[in-house]
């Protein structure tokens, strides 16, 4: 394992207002797990676009040297000919094309031009093995849910004669036991003799499966931890320049009467719909309440949330919606909107942002009605709230009039909690608030999340994080396979407990 594979030395890029990269030294040994740390907007996701071809050559400055001699890559194209495969944080797969179709996109298995798809199939279906998905390749892409779709960009990535495997945050989506599952995955690559590289805020898994750890501050090498010197405590005063002691802020709940109730809710698949999805569900929030969701991977708890936000999920919906103990009607998301409720969903990308507008367009775009006047809208004011905004998250950026596909994973997160913070709802639904985000911006997070619910609010938080929902929540649910199993209060609550519920024990 002593042989350098990669070695980037003094890789400086910049963008338009800022230094993203300054002088980055990194070295990888082959046939280890390397991991990329560092808060959000630090120079991670950049760097590993630099190696990959992403950011071609020209566009930056510095050397990379791979199997001891300089590469310099125009584009992915020629890195993946080399080894290289990135999987990038946000997902890049055609929702419309089948599992197999996606796997072998400009890869296919073709004879005489004519695709085979017999050994396509075949291909694809050993490939979901490894990765632990059930799906049959014809499954579109469309019919899964984020945590899957991560799985199948994977076994995309493995399907080539990959040496360096990069993942981007790639337990992000995923619950703890399909989390595991991949870290396994990847353990097995290293004895296959494939070098893999993580950028993760998940320090628990850094930590179990690194052979080493190098943390990137203000685009900075600050460090290389070796496998002895891995604690997460180090990692996080490299990442932050000052130890944290506690993940999650001290909380002294004001719980009032119940705001929000949900009675016998009921949804069918969209698409399947025989399939029940959602089964009889009681559900409560009080005012000032922080609830949360436990469950696994295709519990319904997304499903759930996405439903009642205006029946965004879902077909032959039915039950009832109170908002203190008057009857909701709630058949568009409009209609969600102006009774104070607000989801933010686990896919930023796909449902959260648009992501060629502005930071300051995005964060408007649930409050047109209250940033406008006889329907044009008071740009000043659209701005300032932005501007207050991004003070107010630690959004990195310098300019609210950037496009927010250009900031980091995190940061576009935070762009998407500002939105609905700027509607003021009463009830907010937070479908993996913290997904993609350090260490660091999580306690910020946090803390917002109390000052919410201190204002009064009704929290609902979702996440595939135990430790985050026994951390954060004053009471939980667990789900299971579209019902709620278990409903623990926090003094209660262990992830022993939550995990038999979980799973239907």
């Amino acid at each position: 394992m002593d042989k350098i594979i990669l070695e980037m030395k003094g890789i400086t890029k910049e963008f338009p207002g800022v230094k993203a990269l300054n002088n980055v030294n990194l070295k990888i040994r082959q046939g280890e797990i390397h991991s990329l740390c560092g808060e959000n907007g630090a120079g991670k996701s950049t760097l590993m676009k630099v190696l990959s071809g992403v950011y071609p050559y020209g566009k930056y400055s510095g050397d990379i040297l791979f199997d001891g001699k300089e590469v310099q890559f125009k584009n992915t194209k020629q890195s993946e000919e080399k080894g290289i495969v990135i999987i990038h944080q946000e997902l890049a797969l055609i929702p419309y094309l089948s599992i197999a179709e996606n796997i072998f996109l400009g890869n296919e298995q073709a004879k005489k031009g004519i695709v085979d798809w017999n050994e396509t199939f075949v291909k694809t279906q050993k490939l979901l093995q490894k990765v632990g998905l059930t799906e049959t390749p014809e499954t579109l892409i469309t019919n899964l849910g984020v945590g899957k779709q991560q799985l199948v960009e994977i076994a995309k990535a493995i399907s080539k004669e990959v040496r360096l495997l990069i993942l981007d945050e790639p337990t992000a989506a995923l619950n703890e036991d399909d989390s595991a599952n991949l870290l396994e995955l990847l353990l097995e690559f290293k004895k296959q003799g494939i070098t893999s590289i993580i950028i993760s805020h998940k320090l628990n898994e850094v930590t179990a499966v690194s052979d080493a750890v190098t943390v990137i501050r203000d685009g900075q090498t600050i460090e290389t931890l070796y496998k002895e010197e891995i604690t997460e405590d180090r990692i996080i005063k490299g990442m932050v320049g000052r130890d944290m002691s506690n993940r999650y802020p001290e909380r002294n709940p004001g719980i009032g009467d119940v705001i929000f109730e949900v009675k016998d809710w009921n949804a069918y698949h969209p698409i399947h719909k025989d399939r029940k999805v959602l089964d009889g569900i009681d559900f409560h929030i009080k005012k000032g309440e922080i609830v949360g969701i436990a469950g696994l991977m295709g519990a319904g708890r997304t499903e759930f949330a996405m439903s009642l936000f205006g029946k965004s999920f879902g077909s032959k919906i039915s039950g009832t919606v109170l908002k203190n103990g008057q009857e909701l009607t709630l058949n568009t998301v409009s209609e969600a909107i102006r009774h104070g409720l607000a989801y933010v969903s686990e896919d930023r990308k796909g449902n959260g942002l648009l992501l060629d507008e502005t930071i300051t367009r995005n964060i408007s775009l649930a409050s047109l009605g209250k940033l406008s006047k006889n329907g044009v809208m008071d740009e000043f004011r659209e701005s300032e709230e932005a501007e207050n905004f991004k003070q107010l998250m630690r959004i990195k950026t310098p300019s609210v009039f950037q496009h927010v596909g250009n900031l980091s994973g995190g940061n576009q997160q935070k762009v998407v909690l500002s939105k609905w913070m700027l509607s003021e709802p009463d009830i907010l639904f937070l479908d993996e608030p913290t997904r993609g985000i350090d260490v660091g911006a999580k306690y910020e997070i946090y803390s917002i999340i109390h000052e919410l619910a201190n204002q009064g609010k009704g929290v609902c938080i979702i996440s595939s994080e135990l430790p985050e929902v026994l951390g954060m929540c004053d009471r939980i649910y667990a789900m299971f396979e579209g019902k709620l199993t278990g409903e623990v209060l926090r003094k209660d609550a262990t992830q022993e407990v939550m995990m038999q519920y979980m799973t239907g024990a």
